[in-house]
């Protein structure tokens, strides 16, 4: 019996499951499952919490309810990867060979990483809502919070979601409208770029909106500490930003398996080729979603991308037959930007937003880099197509792995 082994059961790795299953002989292949969470959160839902337009029963499900049949499923940490012997080490002491390693244990906030962030303030003042318990405990501020300088402030890329930070600002604006109370609230996005996205075009767009709601920019601030006492955050060039309530992105990093195992980048991300998805740590060895180092976002969406990519590149390599270096970065997101309504974009590793119809060219119906209602309802089906297709691996329709540049007015 060959052995398929699979690290993280999040986004990537349940999606690697379901693809593969089916595709695999029962009695060739076992395929094994390792993640220790309990449960499996649709984490673009974190982001409405705090709003009190999802419920947090709306973002959680049983680990193992997405799971396919056929799978192992091991609840336990794992410690470490010996990818000179092809096996993998959990913390209670078992032990797992393959023949096969998918890794795909995601990118978690780490707030210890700055100083002063996580503090006697945390969750006082000072807040993250990219995690489940973050998003609540900033749900249950707001509701009571009476105003003053509420800052939307990055670490440093990358990030979950990159786009999130922006639609937090954007729903924050139209929260406090609808409470009666925008003139008492002052909002500030802080950012470690240059402007309000890493895509220039997404960026002129974008900034728009942010002057429109009269939500102040700074960019360029590299985060040295937070100085919590007086209730500001200080750059390495000693320009600071005050707040009354902080929302931060902490820095994003890799599992810390990743370092134990002896290797993956500063951040612990798995180095990976940028178009098959093999790793360069092993040729044996596979990594999907958050948890590579590729230049992409860390998105669903481009999650999905490389899934279908990977799962032809995994039984190409069982074949013995050379990879398809087909992966071209693709992304698409949609992006709140309140009163509901949203953005669209769809962009690559050299493509950046444009304008355009998707995904039909010339009918649509989604505009592109172009706010409508209709792009709003596309955002708030997504949760109904991530737990029964993007999850269970199965194509979303007229919605191709690589990106099209049909129906784009291209520069």
């Amino acid at each position: 019996m060959k052995r398929l082994l699979i690290l993280g059961a999040g986004t990537a790795g349940t999606m690697m499951a379901n693809h593969l299953r089916p595709k695999l002989d029962n009695q060739t292949w076992e395929i094994t499952l390792v993640d220790e969470e309990k449960i499996h959160y649709y984490q673009p839902g974190f982001l409405f919490i705090p709003f009190d337009i999802y419920t947090p029963e709306m973002v959680k499900k049983p680990i193992e309810r997405p799971v396919p049949k056929g799978v192992n499923l091991i609840q336990e940490t794992i410690d470490r990867i010996d990818k000179d012997n092809d096996t993998v080490y959990l913390q209670n002491g078992d032990t797992l060979t393959y023949d096969i390693l998918i890794i795909a244990t995601g990118t978690k906030p780490v707030p210890e990483e700055i100083e002063g962030m996580k503090g006697d303030q945390w969750y006082k003042n000072i807040f993250d809502f990219y995690t489940y318990e973050g998003s609540i405990a900033l749900r249950d501020k707001l509701r009571n919070w009476e105003g003053g300088k509420l800052v939307m402030h990055i670490c440093e890329m990358p990030i979950k979601c990159p786009i999130a930070p922006l639609e937090f600002v954007f729903l924050a604006d139209s929260y406090f409208i609808e409470k009666g109370m925008r003139d008492k609230v002052d909002i500030t996005y802080v950012t470690p770029l240059s402007g309000a996205f890493t895509k220039p075009k997404a960026t002129e767009a974008l900034n728009y909106l942010l002057e429109e709601k009269g939500i102040k920019i700074v960019s360029d601030f590299n985060i040295e500490h937070v100085d919590s006492e007086n209730n500001r955050i200080v750059d390495y060039a000693e320009e600071s930003v005050e707040y009354d309530l902080l929302v931060t992105v902490p820095t994003n990093m890799g599992s810390p398996m990743i370092e134990r195992s002896g290797f993956g980048d500063e951040l612990n991300f798995v180095p990976t080729d940028k178009a098959t998805l093999q790793s360069t740590v092993k040729e044996n060895i596979f990594a999907v979603g958050d948890a590579t180092n590729l230049p992409t976002s860390k998105a669903g969406s481009v999650a999905h991308f490389e899934g279908e990519i990977l799962t032809e590149n995994i039984l190409r390599y069982i074949n013995g037959e050379e990879l398809k270096a087909d992966f071209d970065g693709h992304a698409n997101c949609f992006i709140e930007t309140g009163h509901g309504k949203a953005l669209l974009i769809d962009f690559n590793y050299t493509q950046e937003p444009v304008t355009g119809t998707f995904p039909f060219p010339g009918v649509g119906p989604l505009k592109l880099l172009k706010e409508s209602r209709l792009n709003h309802v596309g955002k708030m089906a997504f949760r109904w197509v991530y737990w029964n297709m993007l999850l269970k691996g199965r194509p979303i329709p007229f919605v191709s792995a690589e990106m099209s540049e049909a129906g784009k007015e291209l520069a």
